[in-house]
Parts: structure tokens; sequence; C-alpha cells
């Protein structure tokens, strides 16, 4: 074995969280088909389990139902912990808190910049519409990329199923994954202090 097979990266489980519902439940359903284990929230969950893929709520993962209107759903230990674990420092960490890694992290945000082009949008609805939980994922998958792959971009799913049925993503393919959810989050915020700055 090379060390360049050596170091692909297989998902065991993964995390499904996406505003953008373009392509999820066929991303699903073929993570599904290779025996990854879905764990999913809201919208996502309920697009999945309407067409058949098996997935777990995040609810049932943290042992707290979704709360505040959604606000909170995914900010606990057993989401962050599972994804920035190190598989070769924390394993033991993870077992003595009955906390299960997080190989895939499939997040896209809350479509703030869409909502702020509505005519009738206020300061109330777009603050509303300012993604916590999705970002913290996403940074928190990208910058554990060594063991973990964040995918931001619905684009990018025939890509990355095409790599894990051929046995999995190298190293570089999840370092250039990270690179893009973090200039995504970049943008996002970016987005977010432009137009808060505009506000009287």
């Amino acid at each position: 074995m090379t060390d360049a097979v050596a170091a692909l990266r297989t998902v065991k489980r993964a995390l499904l969280s996406v505003s953008d519902k373009t392509g999820v439940v066929e991303f699903g359903r073929s993570l599904a088909e290779l025996g990854v284990e879905l764990v999913s929230t809201g919208g996502t969950f309920a697009a999945l389990s309407q067409a058949g893929v098996a997935v777990t709520e995040v609810a049932s993962v943290t042992g707290y139902p979704e709360i505040m209107d959604g606000r909170v759903k995914t900010l606990h230990p057993k989401i962050h912990g599972g994804i920035l674990a190190r598989r070769d420092v924390d394993d033991e960490t993870l077992a003595q808190l009955g906390i299960a890694g997080i190989d895939l992290v499939a997040v896209n945000l809350y479509p703030f910049e869409a909502t702020i082009a509505r005519p009738d949008c206020t300061l109330e609805l777009a603050l509303e519409n300012i993604d916590i939980g999705g970002p913290a994922m996403l940074r928190a998958a990208s910058k554990n990329h060594r063991d973990v792959l964040p995918v931001v971009d619905p684009a990018d799913y025939p890509d990355v199923m095409s790599r894990l049925e051929a046995g999995g993503t190298a190293l570089d393919y999840r370092l250039r994954m990270a690179v893009k959810a973090f200039r995504h989050t970049a943008a996002y915020d970016a987005a977010i202090v432009a137009y808060l700055e505009k506000q009287p």
C-alpha cells in the first residue's frame, strides 16, 4: 500500500445540514448506500426522511431538542466534539464521553444575502437569517480537515461521491475543500458586516 493510498480518509459518519437542498437527497442516499451513518437537522432531516433515506436527527444525538425556534440545534459537544476530534489524539476522550466521530460535514448557510435583497426585509428579519451553527460546523470541519471533509457547495457532491466510492479522500483534496469553506464563511461574514454598517 502506498503512502498516498494509506492517507485516504473514508467516511463512516456524516452530518448534513443545508439551507440549499439542491442534490442533498441524492447525496445522502449515495452516502447511505456506502454504509455511511447520516445525522441531520430540521428541514434536511425531513427531506431525507421523506425520501426514505435512513438518517438520525441531531436531537437524538445531543439529547436536546431544537430550541428557540431552531436558533440552537448543533451547538453541542456531541456534535462539535465529533467534528473537532483528532483521530490519533482524542479517541480516549470520545470513548469516555460517548461521542462518535463525524467524518464529513455538508453544510450551506442561511440565505442572508437573498434575504437582505428583499424589498420588505427588516433588520429583525436580516438578523434571524444570520447563520450561527452552520459556520461553526464548517469552520470546525475545516480546521480539522486532516480527518474531516467539509463540503459547502452542492456542485461538489458528485466529485465527493466519486472519490469516496474509489476509496476515500486525500489530504490535499480535504485541504482544498477547507479553503473553499473558509472562503465561503469569510464572504458570508463580510456580507453581514456590509449590511449592518449601513443600518442607522
